[in-house]
């Protein structure tokens, strides 16, 4: 029986279930075949790092007020984010990582950190 190798079709030698002739070729295969997601992935974890940067320089403190405009102009992407935390009264967070927003009136955003013993719970 005549094998070759799935990656660059040389014939393989070895073990009966050997699909790649080198480690090179496997890794080329699956490289290849996890691209795509990967690159999907690495897209939303970059939005994902540059809105929790955004939040944190804008609320060193505990929480502060600001206007829709003044997040999206310096790049904020309103449809990434990690979590939501609905309050008793229905409100609705929106979290990145640690740091989270709660839409207001007139297109204002109230902007939070969560609490450290808040995050050790979970």
């Amino acid at each position: 029986m005549n094998r070759k190798c799935l990656d660059c079709g040389e014939p393989i030698f070895g073990r009966v279930d050997k699909k790649f002739c080198s480690d090179l070729c496997r890794n080329n295969y699956n490289n290849r075949q996890n691209s795509e997601l990967s690159a999907t992935m690495r897209e939303v974890n970059t939005i994902l790092r540059k809105n929790r940067r955004i939040l944190s320089e804008l609320n060193p403190g505990d929480k502060v007020t600001l206007h829709k405009d003044k997040l999206a102009n310096i790049g904020f992407n309103f449809t990434y984010f990690t979590n939501t935390y609905v309050t008793q009264k229905g409100h609705i967070y929106y979290f990145v990582y640690e740091y989270g927003y709660l839409p207001l009136e007139n297109n204002f955003y109230m902007i939070v950190v969560r609490d450290q013993k808040e995050r050790n719970k979970n």
